[in-house]
Order: C-alpha cells, then structure tokens, then sequence
C-alpha cells in the first residue's frame, strides 16, 4: 500500500478550492482546538479556499458553532458549519409525524425546535429519534436493546442524529448513537441515517460551498475531504466522487499511530478494506 504519509498538508490542500472537514478528531479532540489543524484551515481560507466542516455532532449548526468556540476553535478556520442535526431537521419535518421518543442529552432537543412534535414516552411514540445515548460514560448501547426490540416489533421508524459509532473524548473512546441505530437495523427495524456518510449531509455541505461561492458550482474533483474515521469520512468521500486526507491520529489512532508517527502496517489493515485509498495520511492536521 503507497500512500504518502505528510507531516505538513498546506502543498497538498492547495490542490483544492473547498475543503470538507470533520471536526471531533481533525479540528478539536473533544475537550479543546487542535491549533496546528486550525491554523493549516486558517492559512487556506487566507490563500482563498472554502472550508466546510462537516459534522456528525447532533445538534442544529448554530448550536454546535457555540461548542467549538468554547472548544477555541477559532471562527477564522471554517466558512460555513453542516451537522447531523441539520439534517436531523429536515428528516423530522419530512416524516410529518408528531409524537417522538427522544433519546440523548436534553440539550440535543433543540433539534426539534421550531417543529409541531410533541416529546412523549415510549407507549405513546410514533417514531424514534436517537442524537446519543443518555449518558454515553456510564451506559453501553447493548443496555438499549431490549427497548429498541419493543421499538422494532412496533415497526417505528428511526431516525439516527449521529451516525458514528464511537468518539474520542480526550483519551476516552465512548459509543454514539449510531451503535443504537446498528443495532435497530439488525433487529429490522427501519433507520434513516442524519449524517455522514450518507449522501443528504454531503449535499448539505455542497450547498453550504456553494453560497460561499456566491452560487458556482463546485468541481467534483476540486474539493477534499478531511477525516479521521473509515466508515463515515473516508466512506462519505468515496460515494460522492471526492479525493480524502486521513488522519491517522484520530478515531483509529490506537490502530495506526506508534510512538507518535504513523505506522504502515497498522495503517495498511485500517485501510485494507477500502478503496479508493486517500490520496494521503498524516497523523494530525497541520
């Protein structure tokens, strides 16, 4: 496997007039900015590229953009923010249907803000809308199945607010939403997925570059995604035509990185699967 592995992406980027970023594990770590990331998005805009970063956070942008400048992640990195709960949003307002089962943070609620959906409990649901779990450091989402069996027997749609499996928060790995969603469709329940890497946020991110660009159109082959995870960067690039950076130092870190650098065996097994492989690798953005 030969793909060049960077320790500086600024001449690569160059290539490309919009960026697509993911955010946890590229721009932040969970708990505050990565600044050599910053920076390197920074320098680009300046240069005159489009940063779009691309979220599986759940929570409407506007809410989200509120947590990564408490996170110090400058306003100057990115031109427009796209989240799952954006298109969390439009999926909610597309089902017509009124009486929800919310599971996740209270705070995540302000994705149905706005909307005529009234919160219930579980008898009364009509369909299910997943953004995390309740509390993803105490709870597992195996704890979840015998109501997502309920759920599923009741043929409730689903719909999954953040499609990840599992995060990093600082040096801790913890389970999203999207583990609630994996197992619902294995119990042949229905899902519709609000987030990478699934087409309708990537269509969301294209609009978002395209205002920026005063509405031009943008080259398929002029924009790059940026991230750290296989199944939903990496996965989201390769169905929408789009070259993507990996970065080693995220999500798959403990598979990829060895005394701080990346690692090509490791790196080879995390990638063995997909193709086409990225056009590089970096263990950080910088």
């Amino acid at each position: 496997m030969n793909i060049p592995i960077l320790t500086e992406a600024g001449e690569l980027l160059a290539r490309y007039e919009v960026l697509i970023s993911d955010v946890w594990g590229v721009v932040h770590d969970g708990v505050l900015a990565l600044p050599p990331a910053c920076e390197t998005l920074m320098r680009y805009r300046e240069a005159g590229g489009i940063v779009v970063l691309l979220s599986n956070a759940p929570g409407p942008s506007e809410q989200i953009a509120g947590v990564l400048d408490d996170k110090r992640v400058p306003r100057t990195a990115w031109d427009r923010l796209v989240t799952s709960g954006d298109v969390t949003r439009a999926l909610v307002s597309a089902s017509h249907l009124r009486k929800a089962y919310h599971i996740g943070w209270h705070e995540d609620r302000a994705v149905f803000d706005g909307f005529d959906v009234e919160l219930v409990d579980e008898a009364q649901a009509e369909f299910v809308v997943a953004t995390e779990l309740n509390d993803y450091r105490t709870e597992t989402p195996e704890q979840y199945r015998p109501q997502l069996e309920r759920f599923a027997a009741r043929g409730l749609p689903f719909i999954c607010g953040n499609p990840d499996l599992v995060v990093h928060v600082g040096e801790d790995l913890l389970p999203c939403a999207g583990a609630l969603a994996t197992i619902y469709e294995e119990l042949g329940g229905r899902v519709a997925w609000a987030g990478k890497p699934h087409r309708p946020a990537y269509d969301l991110a294209l609009a978002a570059a395209r205002d920026v660009r005063g509405g031009r159109d943008v080259d398929a082959g002029k924009v790059l995604v940026i991230g750290d995870a296989v199944r939903t960067d990496l996965a989201g690039a390769r169905l929408m035509g789009f070259d993507s950076l990996f970065i080693a130092g995220g999500i798959h870190r403990d598979e990829t990185i060895r005394d701080g650098a990346v690692e090509p065996a490791g790196l080879a097994k995390v990638l063995a699967a997909h193709r086409p492989l990225p056009v590089a690798a970096m263990v950080a953005l910088s």
